[in-house]
């Protein structure tokens, strides 16, 4: 998946995250801050996700850290992501999906704790 320019605004690296997610997979909110060049910053990528009203964005395959829906249960929005995700093949059990395994860091690989 390809990063945005580094030069351009967080708002633009974020949104060019998400819409590199490919149909039918899901990401963090943290992996897309991550890989917009925004580590630790997963709260700014839902809070530009909740204001953003492009209908082609694929917000819906934006999730906790943990695989839930970040909507509450009872929420219109939470059976709306739900939905889409399922109309794209992905598994949903109460209201969790599995996320992928995160690519290692090389600096946590050789630098982190073992």
């Amino acid at each position: 998946m390809a990063r945005p320019a580094p030069t351009a605004s967080p708002e633009h690296r974020i949104l060019a995250a998400v819409r590199a997610v490919p149909c039918g997979q899901v990401a963090s909110y943290g992996a897309i801050a991550r890989r917009a060049g925004l580590p630790g910053r997963a709260r700014l990528v839902a809070r530009i996700l909740g204001q953003n009203d492009d209908p082609a964005l694929p917000w819906h395959r934006i999730l906790r850290a943990d695989g839930r829906i970040a909507f509450p249960p009872d929420a219109p929005g939470f059976a709306e992501q739900a939905r889409r995700l399922v109309a794209e093949g992905v598994a949903v059990r109460s209201g969790r999906v599995r996320l992928p395994a995160e690519p290692e860091d090389v600096d946590a690989a050789v630098w982190g704790p073992r």
